[in-house]
């Protein structure tokens, strides 16, 4: 088995023992709520942050107020996401702390990109939610099936999509970047597009390697690993579409 999403290797499942309880797909459905919820919670702190430090010191104090929650939960997030990926025991514990982590960053980006483009995060969220349930219901319909061409399609454009960045990344520590990551330009626009249908189409290939995972007898635990694997791609997905509405906006 092979995702787009790297964090979903076929690797990284453990078979279960004979006895022990199995991973399931709703044991999944499950643990993604949980850290959801989580996520939802501490970005929504983060942001009441903002809202009270622009409302007593203006849009820098805000920012300063912010910056602290935004790049510690990306460091934060980033060692976690790894220790979930490679120390899978502690899966039930890393997996609740990577989505926290990731609820400070994401309440914080979102708060400055709507102090920029009011409501943008609104419409944000509301398209991430449709996405995913437009691409669930895709794949159980059987509208789209998830063959070995397109994971290999899928899994060569996720990587070339990381490697642009970070191309972009080690430009920035030179004082320059790609234009067509954040450009408003008809092409920067296309960009995001192409990143945000691969994004979506990534789900179709979770949706799929945790069922399968599941029918293969993975154990119990790796319902934590296979709704982590989902946050990723979630996270990602609506980071993109931010990008994307705001480059329209401008």
């Amino acid at each position: 088995m092979a995702s787009g999403n790297p964090v979903l290797r076929s690797d990284r499942f453990q078979p279960a023992v004979v006895g022990a309880e199995r991973m399931t797909v709703n044991g999944t459905i499950g643990k993604t709520a949980i850290l959801l919820v989580l996520l939802v919670i501490t970005a929504s702190w983060t942001w009441q942050q903002f809202s009270a430090a622009l409302s007593a010191s203006g849009p820098a104090g805000a920012m300063a107020a912010v910056t602290p929650y935004m790049i510690g939960g990306l460091i934060a997030g980033l060692v976690l996401a790894l220790l979930c990926i490679f120390v899978t025991r502690w899966i039930a514990v890393t997996a609740p702390m990577y989505a926290i982590a990731e609820g400070f960053a994401v309440g914080a980006i979102s708060a400055v990109f709507n102090l920029r483009y009011p409501g943008l995060v609104v419409t944000a969220v509301a398209l991430t939610i449709g996405t995913l349930a437009a691409m669930l219901l895709i794949y159980r319909s059987g509208l789209i099936k998830v063959t070995d061409k397109l994971r290999m399609g899928i899994v060569a454009a996720t990587g070339g999509i990381a490697l642009v960045y970070l191309i972009d990344l080690v430009m920035g520590m030179f004082g320059a970047h790609m234009p067509v990551i954040n450009s408003a330009s008809p092409l920067g626009i296309g960009f995001s597009l192409l990143v945000v249908g691969i994004a979506a189409f990534n789900l179709l290939l979770d949706f799929d390697f945790i069922e399968r995972a599941a029918e293969q007898g993975a154990a119990r635990n790796m319902e934590w690993y296979g709704a982590f694997g989902l946050m990723v791609t979630l996270v990602w997905l609506y980071l993109e579409i931010l990008r994307l509405l705001s480059k329209l906006r401008r």
